[in-house]
């Protein structure tokens, strides 16, 4: 349950649920790049797998947030009412841009390059490791930059079940009308996306080539 009355000490609610919010961002963000860029990775390999696996990770994408939370509460081990429900849907909604950037990134690779590594006599291990990747390096961060600035975002949802995240102050606020707390959670989820954005976003133009 949310909290409707303001503790003493703002600044450190605030520390606190920003130290929450990010912990959910990274935890997500963490496994939805462990598993879209090597799915995106088989696709480029698996042709017939693409459709039903984006079309899936687009359907998954359309469900709001509020809704998906609460379809996850009563599954096993994956649901039930704090952080590591609002974690797997979190990681549901980072997934599409992450796979669907790395899919795009290596077939964008010219064929005359793949075709120069084979008469190279490279394998195809070797040809994804130190050809494809690091052409496909910048669409690939740049899929993971939305999707990071995407999850800052939502993740104040997860305040609704219990998540933690400085959407508690959002959820406080509104049911005290009380617009000082919901600028307590909003500007510093706001600060936190500026900030992920424009540090990806120098990050991305390194691997420009």
């Amino acid at each position: 349950m949310i909290e409707k009355n303001v503790r003493p000490g703002l600044a450190n609610d605030i520390i606190h649920l920003t130290s929450q919010h990010l912990m959910l961002v990274a935890v997500a963000m963490s496994i939805a790049i462990a598993i879209g860029v090597p799915l995106g990775i088989v696709l480029t390999r698996r042709a017939s797998w693409r459709t039903p696996v984006l079309g899936a990770a687009n359907i998954l994408q359309t469900i709001p947030s509020l809704a998906l939370f609460g379809f996850l509460i009563p599954i096993p081990l994956i649901g039930g009412i704090g952080p590591r429900t609002a974690i797997v849907a979190l990681v549901v909604y980072a997934l599409l841009p992450i796979l669907r950037n790395t899919l795009a990134g290596i077939l964008g690779v010219d064929p005359a390059v793949r075709e120069s590594a084979v008469a190279m006599g490279m394998t195809a291990a070797q040809i994804l490791r130190q050809v494809e990747m690091p052409l496909a390096a910048r669409t690939i961060l740049a899929g993971i930059r939305v999707a990071t600035v995407t999850t800052i975002g939502t993740a104040t949802i997860a305040a609704a079940i219990g998540g933690g995240g400085l959407g508690v102050f959002i959820f406080r606020g509104v049911a005290s009308v009380d617009p000082a707390q919901i600028l307590a959670g909003a500007v510093p989820a706001a600060l936190i996306a500026l900030i992920s954005d424009g540090g990806l976003g120098w990050v991305e133009k390194k691997f420009a080539v």
